[in-house]
């Protein structure tokens, strides 16, 4: 199986940050761009670059202050993210792409969605919750409260916690720890502040995505509210399909690959069709 491993990375600085990312598959295919979620890196989707390249040209990245995107920069937020998104897309000349995001990269997604829907072709999102639905106050402030725990826990205890419930298979567990250990505590927290900031109790009122739209989660995901709430945010969306995907945790696309990548398939194929 061929990996990011394999491709020689481009770099592309912005705002003090060398944005670290690959290509696979052919520039004159519909681009997707896969965005990991927070802690880890690109080979999150190591597992999705054979099965997508053959028909799509596939854009990997490191998010600023992850994996080799590093240092952080002049600042992080998940809205910034998002512009260096579009940044990344310019770079290698397309206009419009479809975005696959997992948890933090899902979030990053939406935002793109939010700030330029014109760009958008279609959005896969993987564990993550709508930004448009208004958060409990409860909640927010249980966001809020995640970050002193974080910082009186021990990190490396924290990262090896954090890996052992994003994933379910050793081999998935083994690559998170490895890439959550490359990002210094401080940057860390700074990231993390960046993902508790931008759920809100006021929502985006009146938004909806209306582009061919996949949802997904790991049948064992236990991060905060993603199963319970997936099911309310597929119900109110005008192109969804949702799909669960078996035997898999929070990085579901990571735990069980042949599942996922059957589902994702198959939604390109039937909803994103040239």
């Amino acid at each position: 199986m061929a990996s990011s491993t394999q491709i020689p990375p481009r770099i592309l600085n912005r705002h003090n940050a060398p944005l670290h990312y690959w290509l696979s598959g052919s520039a004159e295919k519909p681009l997707i761009v896969c965005t990991h979620g927070a802690g880890v890196d690109h080979h999150l989707f190591d597992a999705q670059i054979d099965a997508l390249s053959h028909d799509y040209h596939v854009l990997t990245w490191d998010v600023r202050g992850h994996g080799q995107s590093q240092p952080i920069g002049d600042s992080f937020s998940l809205e910034l993210c998002a512009e260096d998104l579009f940044t990344l897309m310019d770079a290698v000349g397309v206009e419009k792409a479809i975005l696959m995001g997992q948890s933090m990269g899902g979030y990053i997604s939406q935002i793109a969605y939010r700030q330029h829907p014109e760009r958008i072709r279609g959005l896969v999102v993987i564990g993550a919750t709508n930004l448009a639905k208004p958060l409990a106050r409860w909640e927010a402030w249980a966001l809020k409260l995640s970050m002193p725990l974080i910082r009186a826990w021990p990190y490396d205890h924290f990262l090896r916690t954090a890996a052992h419930t994003a994933a379910r298979t050793e081999s998935a567990r083994a690559m998170t720890l490895n890439a959550m250990r490359q990002i210094k505590r401080a940057d860390f927290m700074t990231i993390w502040e960046g993902v508790t900031l931008v759920a809100t109790v006021e929502g985006w009122p009146g938004h909806h995505i209306h582009v061919p739209f996949l949802l997904t989660h790991g049948e064992f995901d236990v991060n905060g509210t993603i199963r319970r709430d997936a099911p309310g945010w597929a119900a109110v969306e005008p192109d969804v399909r949702y799909e669960v995907i078996p035997n898999a945790a929070h990085n579901a696309n990571q735990d069980n690959p042949a599942a996922f990548n059957r589902v994702l398939l198959d939604f390109l194929s039937h909803r994103l069709k040239e």
